[in-house]
């Protein structure tokens, strides 16, 4: 019998924590009060965590709510289906999830989209609550 080969590619496998270490390294990421800062300044705060989550927390006031299955529809600023607010490739872009690593992964994405400038939240949603920034309740939807 012969010793069976590694697939193509084995060599290239690694783990989550290893990838999202790799990826993060090409970001300048940002903690909850520079993200505040930054968003008073033009910045463009996108929470992409999903409904239950939000429900729950409630909203970071400003932010652009954009599911995650959704997100490079709708801001890449060539894209038939873009928000009003993805205007530029140069648009700063801070990604917020509930712990920051969905957002990274998220932020990535958008830049091999071509905005250069996307980054996210270091420790997501729960760290802006965790440093008393301002947060509403959802609103209802459907009347």
């Amino acid at each position: 019998m012969t010793e069976a080969s590694p697939s193509p590619g084995a060599d290239d496998r690694i783990g989550i924590d290893d990838f999202l270490e790799r990826v993060r390294g090409g970001l300048d990421r940002v903690d909850a009060q520079d993200a505040f800062a930054e968003a008073a300044e033009g910045a463009l705060l996108v929470d992409i965590r999903y409904a239950a989550l939000r429900d729950r927390d409630g909203l970071i006031p400003g932010a652009l709510v954009v599911e995650r299955n959704e997100l490079e529809w709708r801001l890449d600023p060539w894209g038939s289906h873009r928000a009003p607010q993805a205007v530029s490739h140069d648009l700063r872009i801070v990604v917020i999830c509930n712990e920051g690593y969905a957002s990274s992964l998220a932020a990535v994405s958008l830049r091999q989209l071509g905005l250069r400038r996307a980054t996210d939240l270091i420790g997501g949603f729960q760290a802006w609550k965790a440093a008393r920034l301002p947060v509403v309740e959802e609103e209802p939807t459907g009347s």
